[in-house]
């Protein structure tokens, strides 16, 4: 099968809105349509929402659908579906897999979290200690018996599956003995428990495994490879977080823009050329994870991520300690501390200290800054890398 081109993407889009008319047709329906089109990732391959063309068209298919109206998934709610899960069960699901998971993903009929990091292993998430043993007896030998906990957990509480990583073998050095899982969170041995935040709302979750079953067709790729497979999560987790796609002024700058132009009053020489440096800084920054988008292989994102998503937790941090001094007492104000346990992040229709708030977690969350930092230092750059006597040793040897 030849992949499409530009002009056919545009053809198979107008099929789209003709048989399924966005003002007649439920949302659901019309996703499960688009999916079915291979319109959903036109470079994924064919019966998997795409058609096996360049990653680049996919914004042929997004503009004819945005200006007919067509529904869009929430990126805010299934983002780490979207942007971690699924490439991942591109790369080394099996066949069934990919057919069992990729299409109410998309949908949004089934939410996803990430169980990777815990409380002694966030920085080094290798360092892990949730267990993973394989069952030898009964009517389900084979499958695999968790337990452990994870922490920082976004969308727990609204996740149907999950990507898990846990100890297959402790008797290899920490990189080597690990395995990667598909995770049930309605699994009775899951327990789910809020984590509450600065902002006041429990976005974050710590999650108790006990004795959760895993059928060994929910592991994806070979037992104790599960840190390789662990790494095009990362990476990809890094370019969605920091490469996301959006328009001019798109994000907080375009807050913070609006705001200058709408109150003169607060305007003074001095904000408005650190306001003017950060505009350039985002629009770089937007341009680069386009380009970044376009490049990469399917599932397979380099080390560049890490720049990327390492710019974007500094330019959140500055933009938004920015709008605080711009709107001076007023910036301060943040009425609602409201313990609830929200179904996405909006760090645009908040106000502007929730989004100062909020954007103290973005050199954590995803990586570290730290710890992207030393990528970026290593693999692009060439750098030496830091000294390390851990590596070569057994996991259940290491101090902990």
């Amino acid at each position: 099968m030849t992949a499409p081109d530009a002009a056919e993407l545009r053809r198979r889009t107008g099929d789209l809105l003709a048989a399924h008319p966005p003002a007649g047709t439920a949302p659901t329906d019309f996703l499960k349509a688009r999916f079915d089109a291979g319109l959903a990732w036109v470079h994924f391959p064919a019966g998997l929402g795409g058609l096996g063309a360049p990653r680049s068209l996919q914004s042929v298919v997004d503009t004819e659908l945005a200006a007919a109206g067509a529904p869009d998934n929430d990126p805010r709610r299934i983002g780490i579906g979207l942007g971690m899960a699924a490439p991942t069960i591109l790369t080394y699901g099996t066949d069934e897999q990919k057919r069992r998971f990729l299409r109410p993903l998309w949908v949004g009929e089934e939410v996803w979290c990430q169980l990777f990091s815990e409380p002694g292993a966030g920085s080094d998430l290798a360092a892990l200690a949730t267990r993973a043993v394989r069952d030898g007896t009964g009517e389900r030998s084979g499958d695999w018996i968790v337990n452990g906990q994870k922490v920082w957990t976004s969308s727990a509480h609204l996740a149907r599956w999950a990507i898990l990583i846990a100890r297959t073998d402790p008797a290899l050095p920490k990189h080597q003995g690990i395995s990667y899982f598909i995770c049930d969170m309605t699994d009775p041995g899951v327990d789910v428990r809020p984590l509450r935040q600065i902002t006041g709302e429990a976005e974050f979750n710590e999650v108790f495994l006990t004795d959760v079953r895993i059928p060994d067709a929910h592991r994806l790729g070979p037992v104790g490879e599960g840190w390789k497979v662990a790494r095009t999560t990362l990476m990809n987790e890094r370019v969605s977080i920091g490469g996301a796609r959006l328009p001019r002024e798109g994000g907080m700058i375009g807050r913070l823009s609006r705001t200058w132009r709408e109150r003169p009053e607060l305007r003074t020489h001095e904000l408005h050329q650190r306001l003017l440096a950060l505009w350039v800084e985002a629009e770089v920054a937007r341009l680069t994870g386009e380009r970044l988008r376009q490049q990469l292989a399917v599932g397979r994102p380099g080390p560049e991520g890490s720049g990327l998503k390492l710019s974007f937790a500094r330019l959140n941090q500055e933009i938004s300690g920015l709008e605080v001094e711009l709107l001076r007492d007023e910036g301060l104000l943040y009425d609602d501390w409201t313990m609830r346990r929200p179904e996405l992040v909006d760090f645009t229709g908040r106000e502007a200290g929730y989004r100062y708030l909020r954007s103290k977690g973005n050199s954590i969350e995803g990586g570290t800054s730290e710890v992207l930092l030393n990528i970026v230092a290593e693999r692009v750059l060439g750098l030496p890398a830091e000294p390390r006597d851990d590596k070569d040793v057994a996991w259940k040897d290491l101090a902990r």
